[in-house]
């Protein structure tokens, strides 16, 4: 028996909730073997031969020279049918369709193509082994995470042992480090990547070029080589000044910093800047002069848009960055010179950088929104309140200059409902991303002053620095523990049935139910007309079935006379005609002596009776 790639057997251990019938279709008579009409166990000829054999007879063309009538059922088993032998004659896709079926290769080749409903039910009628994998792959990332601070913590607090090293202790990194770095190795290796066909040769760019890919590579090695130095150095196994070791992490911060610095003071150009400025457009550059145009300009549309508005976003997420980067290595040269010289600096002041760092991007979130803030009360005053003590001004000085202002055509500008809903959520938005930044980093200072005074030698645990986050972890591992185990699938259909028995119960309680079970079976709610309520005033001593009766008569009577019509009288105001439906009545709108019943207007109105009115106007109902 063939092993199992690895990759699938891990899709199969973590998705298996996810897919239907441990990755299988339901209907198998109709999967890529069953198509081309050979077994699972079909070799290449075989699919070749096959594959040849199903176009002689599904091919649409064949089929409409034998005389048949194409459909476009025919066109999609054949196209099916050809999607089938490219499947199978590829071996690593013939394995992944083995393994997981059609359903679960398309979402392994098309993440994006996965239906949330579909996965949701798969997941609510999944068994509870293969949730508690589902878990299990969490609470992984959970230990994974937190292994590694749970163990620096305990080192420093001298929980481990005098004989445990620190190279032993964050052997969680090592293998971190080792993960990150065989990735960067895969991605050198993996060469330029392809160009698509429908892409010409002379507008193809790599998205990932090699420079990119070895900058990164370095850039992590450097990182990596600091943290092995700073290991050696406090097991004792190297004996270099501490300005030594963080030289491998000068590097790291200057690569970024270059990168910074370079979006930092990059130009945000329109294309008619930018065609003013090169004297071609984007589009009728090569490839490289593309390439240097986007190295030094940031081309959007126009100055007003969104496009524009995340540009200055990047822009300005780069500074703050250089001043975090300047920050760290500031304070980065105190600690240094704090260990090598033996200066016997207050910590305070050494973590000083770090406070400041906090304050600027505190300062800089407010800034941001308070510009924003203004810019949109400029376009919209009415916005935040500020026009009123405006309007409450010019009602004193009077609103008629006013008025005669905008008559000589001097308007005030205005913005549509939407613009201004717009511009409402743009500054709620951003209200809400400036007040997550002030408590993100008033939680940042709270963890740094509890690291200064556990450094200064308080005699509180090292635990209680990472507490807050071990906390939070447990928290969000508790909610999807709960997520995950109590979720079921709910029947549409639930409670229908109660619901029924209650509609007939209150027809049979308001009296168009049946009276008996044999009535029950074959009576159906028949809604009064106009006339069935009407006499309803007056013939209140009738019986349901009498009610029932009446109302079919009349609704019968009443589809062949014309619909009821008014015309207003001077005199009498609205009269309302062919509203009678006895033989005796006339078509004027007037009754006849022997009627019982007076023609009433269609309209609802509570009046009582009167055999001897001729006819019934809307004054005399007032009247009445």
């Amino acid at each position: 028996m063939p092993i199992m790639r690895f990759d699938i057997a891990f899709f199969l251990c973590c998705c298996r909730s996810f897919l239907k019938d441990r990755g299988r279709d339901d209907d198998e008579s109709f999967s890529f073997y069953a198509l081309l009409g050979v077994t699972p166990k079909a070799k290449a000829d075989e699919l070749k031969k096959a594959y040849k054999r199903q176009s002689l007879l599904m091919h649409p063309d064949k089929l409409a020279q034998k005389g048949q009538s194409v459909t476009g059922v025919d066109r999609d088993r054949f196209t099916r049918m050809r999607h089938a032998y490219e499947v199978l004659s590829d071996p690593r896709r013939r394995e992944t369709y083995d393994a997981i079926g059609e359903r679960g290769m398309k979402w392994v080749e098309e993440p994006l193509s996965v239906d949330p409903q579909e996965l949701a039910h798969n997941f609510a009628t999944s068994s509870i082994v293969d949730r508690s994998k589902v878990f299990a792959i969490f609470l992984g990332i959970y230990v994974a995470v937190f292994v590694l601070p749970i163990l620096v913590c305990l080192m420093i607090d001298g929980s481990l042992g005098r004989g445990v090293k620190w190279v032993a202790v964050l052997t969680p990194l090592w293998v971190w480090d080792a993960a990150i770095l065989f990735y960067h190795s895969r991605v050198i290796l993996m060469g330029p990547i392809k160009r698509p066909d429908h892409v010409p040769e002379e507008e193809w760019v790599d998205p990932l070029p090699m420079w990119k890919r070895v900058t990164a590579m370095v850039r992590f090695a450097c990182l990596v080589l600091f943290q092995v130095l700073l290991a050696l150095r406090l097991d004792g196994y190297i004996i270099v000044p501490y300005s030594i070791v963080f030289i491998p992490l000068y590097l790291w911060e200057a690569i970024a910093l270059r990168r910074k610095i370079v979006i930092a003071h990059i130009c945000i150009v329109t294309h008619e800047e930018l065609l003013s400025a090169i004297g071609k457009k984007i589009g009728d550059c090569s490839a490289a002069e593309r390439e240097d145009v986007h190295r030094r300009f940031i081309v959007v549309p126009s100055k007003t848009g969104n496009g524009y508005e995340m540009a200055c976003r990047l822009r300005d997420e780069a500074r703050m960055d250089i001043i975090r980067i300047m920050a760290r290595l500031t304070f980065v040269v105190l600690l240094v010179f704090n260990l090598d010289r033996e200066l016997d600096w207050s910590w305070w002041l050494v973590f000083l950088p770090i406070f400041a760092m906090v304050a600027c991007i505190v300062g800089s979130a407010f800034g941001t929104f308070s510009k924003t803030r203004a810019e949109a009360a400029k376009k919209d005053p009415s916005m935040f309140g500020m026009d009123a003590n405006k309007a409450d001004n010019d009602e004193e000085q009077g609103k008629y200059a006013k008025m005669d202002e905008n008559k000589q055509g001097e308007e005030p500008s205005s913005l549509r409902d939407e613009e201004k809903d717009e511009l409402k959520a743009k500054v709620a938005t951003l209200a809400y991303r400036t007040m997550g930044t002030c408590f993100s980093q008033c939680f940042f200072i709270l963890i740094m002053c509890i690291l200064i005074g556990k450094i200064e030698g308080a005699s509180y645990s090292s635990l209680l620095i990472i507490s807050p986050f071990l906390a939070a972890g447990g928290v969000v591992l508790c909610c999807l523990a709960c997520t995950i185990f109590c979720i079921s699938e709910v029947d549409e259909n639930a409670g229908m049935a109660e619901f029924d028995t209650a509609v007939d119960q209150a027809a049979a309680a308001s009296g168009y139910g049946a009276t008996d079970n044999a009535q029950a079976t074959d009576s159906k709610y028949i809604p009064p007309s106009q006339e069935d309520k009407l006499s309803g005033v007056s013939g209140a001593g009738t019986s349901d079935s009498d009610a029932v009766t009446s109302a079919t008569n009349s609704s019968s009577k009443s589809k062949s006379l014309p619909p009821p019509s008014s015309a207003w009288d001077p005199e009498k105001g609205e009269t309302w005609q062919n509203t009678a439906d006895n033989e005796g009545e006339k078509r004027d709108g007037t009754t006849t002596k022997d009627t019982e019943t007076p023609a009433v207007s269609s309209r609802p109105s509570t009046i009582e009776a009167k055999p001897s009115c001729s006819s019934v106007t809307s004054s005399q109902c007032d009247l009445d």
